[in-house]
């Protein structure tokens, strides 16, 4: 018997949050013509953006300022963990409410080796959930990869976590 949450899924990465409860500042490069989707003035290529979720796959971005109407862009991920890791994505989804935008970006490229860093650190956000679900008294486990991201109570102190 199949459920149709389980078969409605469409990611093939997990995606965890970039910090919890927090939120993760970066510059986003937009690359191609820097024109806006309502023919308004040009927007800037370079914008400051708020990282909100992350996978090996993309990511998913708040912008305050309307994003140029172009579909590629590079940049860099330079978050805990995380360090100058580029990557070039397109833009597969924007939602505008207000004054703001949220940005649906998937990557098209990323070396394997980030690819397989972000999704250990999915994995290890996943698990650490679930332990936390079960109510287990370590939720919190040496060697997570999430760690340098994890704002959680259960979180261990930095030199045990090592």
């Amino acid at each position: 018997m199949s459920s149709k949450n389980a078969t409605s899924e469409r990611r093939r990465f997990h995606r965890f949050p970039v910090v919890e409860g927090m939120i993760e500042p970066i510059t986003v490069d937009f690359t191609g013509r820097a024109e806006t989707a309502r023919g308004a003035a040009a927007a800037p290529r370079h914008q400051p953006a708020i990282l909100t979720n992350l996978s090996a796959g993309g990511m998913s971005l708040i912008l305050f300022l309307e994003p140029p109407h172009t579909k590629k862009l590079d940049m860099v991920l330079n978050i805990p963990g995380l360090s100058q890791v580029p990557v070039e994505g397109k833009v597969v989804r924007v939602l505008e409410k207000g004054q703001t935008f949220n940005v649906g970006i998937m990557f098209t490229k990323i070396s394997k080796k980030h690819e397989t860093q972000i999704s250990r650190m999915a994995q290890d956000h996943i698990d650490c959930e679930t332990r936390i679900g079960l109510n287990l008294p370590d939720a919190c486990v040496p060697g997570c990869s999430f760690a340098s991201l994890c704002t959680k109570p259960q979180k261990m102190p930095a030199k045990a976590a090592r």
